[in-house]
């Protein structure tokens, strides 16, 4: 697993990416991560439970935990690290992770087979957009397969990377549903409350946010709001409370540990999301596996997610949030929402051991495939266009002629090879899903 997006950083790749590992572990797999250091103690090699290595190569980071992208510098790196674990497949995550493109560019000059997992969607019209598009497209022109979270990401990926749709599987994101059960008891049905948790940045809504919670606490007076999360929107939600003087009525949380995710879903009756953009939705899903109803703008996958009489969609805009909102409102006073029922129809539908699984299917499908040789690569770059596939393939051919000079410089037979001696059956027994996700937050990570 190649990334920039890891532990000890916490988020939906981060997650993906040790859960899917660790569930590849159970299942025989040998896994290692690698991604950037986090000075001054995430830096060299690590170990994560359960039995999961991960190389910290010692990159700074620009922006948002990504590096910046240099396609030569990772190399050296690189190939010591796969002829020393005998690396067989390159699985890169995340379109905006430096690492996981060049990962991608260097694995091929070895013989290793690649697989790219794309997690976001990004427009065609923004300067960040436009940039990332335009490595993507370099980035993933040779790679062997692509995986996509949802339909509609798949769709998004496929028109801005230039690849053919049936080189691109949809394999949903996945959470440990024992880890958001309802409350007992359900909350009292004379209050109302609604539930946002998400980072406080204009993708996710919260301009939406700050422009409807007013309304709907004026057209409600039995309804209040718990908000969690922290970004650079706070400052709108504090002046907009301060505003209409709903102090007593808007509770803002600040920054939440993941471990107390549940403690705050488990106080509303009804999940609230903005979002912008969203290719998944993860934190819809995990609300609505713990008894909460869902109201959700409809963009990105999260159509894609839930049974229709779970969730009410609005258009992104402040009117038909409010509408919206106030139906569900209605449902949930009506006690027209089991939590409980909610709970068992969705906790068997996104499990770790079947994403794992599937994901094995598609890199079973990549190994019977014949690779591309250099010539076929190097003519599929220049197929980009006169100006874009010049420059990626003169970086081809530069990052080629340097991986030769390191195969002259430092043969592969003088690298000692790694070897490991552990017990795979013993291993499955010990190691269920909620000791995976508590390892990965930290709790036991070494």
């Amino acid at each position: 697993m190649v990334t920039d997006f890891f532990h000890p950083n916490v988020g939906g790749v981060e997650s993906h990416v040790f859960m899917l590992s660790a569930n590849l572990i159970r299942r025989g797999h040998k896994v290692i991560v690698i991604t950037h250091s986090h000075p001054p103690d995430r830096v060299g090699i690590r170990w994560m439970l359960p039995s999961l290595k991960v190389y910290y190569v010692p990159f700074p980071t620009i922006a948002s935990s990504a590096t910046l992208p240099n396609f030569f510098t990772f190399l050296p790196y690189f190939r010591t690290i796969a002829l020393r674990e005998g690396v067989k497949l390159v699985h890169a995550h995340a379109s905006l992770s430096s690492l996981a493109h060049e990962g991608i560019l260097h694995a091929h000059h070895m013989g290793i087979r690649t697989v790219f997992t794309d997690h976001s969607l990004f427009a065609f019209d923004d300067a960040a957009s436009i940039l990332t598009n335009k490595l993507l497209v370099g980035a993933l022109r040779n790679v062997d397969a692509t995986i996509c979270v949802s339909n509609t990401g798949r769709e998004n990926t496929v028109l801005r990377a230039k690849l053919l749709p049936e080189s691109v599987y949809v394999i949903p994101n996945a959470f440990v549903s024992d880890q958001f059960k309802p409350a007992p008891e359900s909350p009292p049905s004379e209050t109302v409350t609604i539930v946002a948790l998400s980072r406080l940045a204009y993708r996710k809504g919260i301009d939406l946010l700050v422009a409807t919670a007013p309304r709907i606490c004026a057209l409600f007076p039995n309804v209040k709001f718990v908000i969690g999360g922290d970004g650079p929107k706070m400052i709108d939600l504090l002046q907009m409370r301060e505003k209409h003087q709903l102090q007593d009525r808007i509770e803002l949380l600040g920054g939440i540990r993941y471990s107390d995710v549940r403690g705050v879903l488990i106080r509303g009756s009804i999940f609230m999301n903005t979002s912008l953009t969203e290719s998944f939705g993860i934190a819809t899903l995990e609300a609505a596996c713990a008894g909460l109803y869902v109201v959700s703008t409809r963009v990105g996958g999260l159509p894609e997610i839930l049974p229709e009489d779970m969730i009410s969609f609005a258009n992104p805009d402040e009117d038909d949030v409010v509408r919206a909102m106030s139906e569900a409102i209605r449902i949930v006073s009506a006690g027209g929402h089991d939590p409980h029922q909610a709970h068992e129809r969705i906790k068997d539908l996104y499990g770790w051991n079947e994403i794992a699984e599937r994901t094995e299917i598609v890199y079973q499908e990549v190994f019977d495939a014949e690779p591309y040789d250099f010539w076929t690569r190097l003519y599929r770059t220049l197929d980009l266009g006169p100006f874009v596939g010049l420059i990626y393939a003169c970086i081809l051919i530069v990052d080629c002629v340097f991986f030769m000079f390191l195969e002259w410089w430092s043969p592969a037979c003088d690298l000692d090879k790694v070897e490991m001696h552990w017990d795979q059956q013993r291993f499955s027994e010990v190691s269920t899903p909620n000791q995976l996700r508590t390892s990965f937050y930290g709790l036991n990570a070494t």
